[in-house]
């Protein structure tokens, strides 16, 4: 192994926990990655992506120049097996800005701020998603920004928001520690946050904690848990608010908690009365009496948290679904000490981040809301222009609206709509009648491939900048080594364009404090987002060097904040909500008679733009359904064999993995792999109020396809994989 000449410090690119890294660089090479022992985030624990899945910066598939399509508007993807940068010619930096100005201030004026609209993104810094938000409300004149947190956490920010005033997790990780119970729900936390798994793990063995898993598979966690709840996919409501139903028959409330810090618990209260456990069974499928378990178990602990991630809010009626969480930690008061908590797990390294910045249609950065008059007339001044008080569209919303020529020009940063969105048939239709599409980023994705201009980015490792947490610590992302040919850093692409832009439609960018776009350093645009942004008021480059701060951070003598809601709420009182059961939107039949549900897997990451470009796609390189072994039996499929997937809106080649972790009518996906994307399956109805897609139930049928797929090393890697992590179990 080549000995490293220096080390930086930075943090891990991956999952929300938002582990310390230590890049070992040697003549602008990184050599290897360890993990910081001195973080206060994993104590030098890194999962495998972590560790290994930093080679991506290094494929020869980046983009090192700018690229122009050279038929601007044809969206005809590269003919079989040609390569898809024969669809494009380099060019200069001023080129292509130029370019994208140009169209940008032409489609603005024929038709309007809202003809235009962007894709922020989770994966880059506060600092950029800062500015690309800033771009498009006070150059353009559009709330029209949204990022992946509507594709995953969106339901819980609504939710939290109207229950308690604040969307962000409210205790530290690491706090899992201090649990006597906890429960952990529509969460593979083991392979979409390992090191947050290694603390809940060492909570229940080192600690004597309880953990309660409630989920549809038999996820790597139910091995570690006092009890395991298998419902069936989109039945959390009666579940989690028939275990309301016990606490409130069995006097187990904390009234005191009740009394002093909430409202609206009466008509709450009223409406838990139709969830007994018996009609919950009925409905989910857990044993009536596993239900009561749970709750008393919840109930009379001392400290008791609740852990989520995106099988909670990926449904149509994903609000309902983290409300009647949010209603369990309130009627237990399981609020505002360590070791408590309401706490939606972010999958990406700064979805938290991306959010606090404003990368959102509905609310500026802090969460100042969009279609408030004063927050607009406030950012007026702050910026001397701001878009009108009403909210814009969301990701989903912006596709649609592109299918109907509503929205004539897109911008994506570091996002791959073309894999992350649902019904993938109909996107592709909606993406091929824009008029200009802009992306940036580090690889020709299956979104670069039909852009008209891509502009290429610096990876992590090759700028500056700050990404947040899961649980709200602030901390510092090191350059380390130079980025490839031409590409820059996304927030400085985005200063140049937003110069050029300006002067196009006639917006003076020096007549308020902070019109101006001549930055020259991140942390200056870091301080600019803290002077509009309470919570971020006190964070400084400075006070980050060594663990970061959590927010909120109100000045520069705060030390941060571990755990929320000690004496108060945002909102002043939490607010109950009353439910009821609303099934979801597509249920199983004689056509179409599984569930199938998606998600990720320990090896790989969101679209897969940069795992699938690094050693791990070696480790684990092929999609796989995972189907229960009765109904692998019924269908005579035996594991490896190839089946054809289809629901009422595409259908797919994959292989099956026989296993018991689905339960019988259910079928598993990662949504990683192109070569089958799981999202053309998957439906495109929404949350009425959060406007997030049903990723999690789609039917779908299965059937046997002989000879449909190659004998292949593949699927003998993959599941190679899921053995041996599950014999390290």
């Amino acid at each position: 192994m080549l000995k490293a000449e220096r080390t930086v410090l930075t943090t891990c690119p991956y999952c929300g926990v938002g582990c310390g890294l230590n890049l070992h660089v040697r003549q602008n090479n990184l050599v290897r990655v360890t993990g910081d022992f001195d973080s206060p985030v994993n104590r030098g624990n890194l999962c495998v992506k972590g560790r290994f899945g930093y080679d991506f910066i290094y494929h020869p598939a980046r983009i090192t120049t700018p690229l122009i399509r050279r038929e601007i508007g044809n969206r005809e993807p590269p003919p079989a097996g040609a390569d898809a940068r024969s669809l494009f010619r380099e060019a200069t930096w001023d080129e292509a800005l130029d370019l994208v100005a140009d169209r940008l201030a032409v489609i603005r004026a024929e038709s309007g701020p809202d003809a235009l609209a962007c894709f922020a993104c989770a994966k880059a810094t506060n600092e950029d998603n800062y500015l690309m938000q800033k771009l498009f409300r006070q150059i353009v004149g559009t709330n029209n920004v949204d990022h992946c947190t509507r594709l995953c956490h969106a339901a819980s920010v609504v939710a939290l928001q109207q229950a308690i005033g604040s969307s962000a997790m409210s205790n530290a990780a690491s706090e899992v520690v201090e649990s006597d119970v906890f429960i952990v729900t529509g969460s593979n936390t083991a392979e979409t946050h390992p090191i947050i798994a290694l603390q809940m793990k060492q909570g229940v063995h080192s600690r004597g904690a309880k953990l309660i898993v409630v989920d549809p598979r038999r996820v790597e966690m139910v091995e570690h848990a006092a009890l395991w709840l298998q419902q069936r996919p989109g039945t959390d409501v009666p579940v989690f608010s028939a275990m309301a139903h016990v606490i409130l028959e069995e006097g187990l409330a904390n009234r005191e908690f009740i009394a002093r810090r909430t409202e609206a618990f009466d008509e709450f209260a009223a409406s838990m009365k139709a969830f007994t456990p018996e009609y919950a069974e009925r409905i989910s499928g857990v044993p009536a009496e596993k239900i009561r378990q749970a709750a008393r178990m919840f109930a009379t602990a001392k400290n008791a948290a609740i852990y989520w991630a995106l099988g909670i809010p990926e449904h149509t009626h994903g609000v309902d679904n983290a409300l009647s969480l949010v209603n369990l930690g309130l009627l237990c008061g399981h609020v505002g000490r360590v070791g408590t908590g309401l706490n939606p797990l972010r999958g990406q390294n700064n979805v938290q981040g991306a959010s606090d910045a404003g990368a959102m249609p509905w609310h500026y950065p802090g969460y100042q809301a969009a279609d408030d008059p004063q927050v607009q007339a406030k950012f007026a001044e702050a910026w001397g222009f701001a878009p009108p008080a009403r909210r814009g569209l969301t990701t989903p919303e912006i596709v649609g609206a592109a299918g109907r020529g509503e929205v004539r020009a897109l911008f994506v940063m570091g996002e791959n709509p073309m894999m992350s969105e649902p019904n993938l048939n109909h996107t592709a239709e909606c993406m091929a009648k824009l008029e200009f599409l802009i992306v940036q980023d580090l690889f020709i994705n299956e979104t670069g491939a039909l852009a008209d201009v891509i502009l290429p980015a610096s990876a992590w490792a090759e700028k500056d900048g700050t990404f947040t947490n899961t649980d709200r610590r602030v901390q510092r992302v090191r350059k380390a080594v130079e980025p490839p040919g031409q590409a820059r850093s996304d927030w400085e692409i985005i200063a140049d364009l937003a110069g050029r832009l300006a002067g196009r439609v006639g917006r003076d960018v020096h007549s308020a404090p902070h019109a101006g776009w001549s930055y020259k350093h991140p942390g200056e645009i870091l301080s600019e987002m803290g002077e509009l942004v309470p919570e971020y008021r006190g964070v400084t480059y400075d006070r980050l060097e060594q663990d970061g701060l959590q927010w909120p951070v109100t000045d520069e003598t705060h030390p941060g904040t571990p755990f929320l809601f000690a004496d108060t709420f945002p909102r002043g009182r939490a607010k109950f909500h009353p439910l009821q059961y609303r099934p979801a939107l597509e249920k199983a039949d004689a056509e179409y008679p599984f569930i199938l549900t998606t998600g990720r897997v320990l090896y790989h990451w969101h679209g897969g733009t940069m795992t699938r470009h690094s050693k791990l796609d070696e480790v684990y390189p092929e999609a796989l359904i995972e189907v229960n072994p009765a109904d692998g039996g019924r269908l005579g499929v035996r594991d490896g064999d190839p089946v054809r997937v289809t629901s009422r809106r595409g259908t797919l080649v994959v292989r099956a993995h026989i296993t018991e972790r689905v339960g019988e009518g259910v079928v598993f996906m990662a949504f990683h792999f192109v070569e089958a994307a799981a999202n053309l399956l998957t439906s495109d109805a929404l949350d009425p109020q959060a406007k997030i897609p049903g990723y999690k139930v789609s039917a779908v049928r299965v059937e046997a396809a002989p000879g449909m797929l190659l004998e292949t090393e593949h699927f003998a890697a993959a599941t190679s994989a899921i053995e041996s992590r599950t014999r390290r179990t």
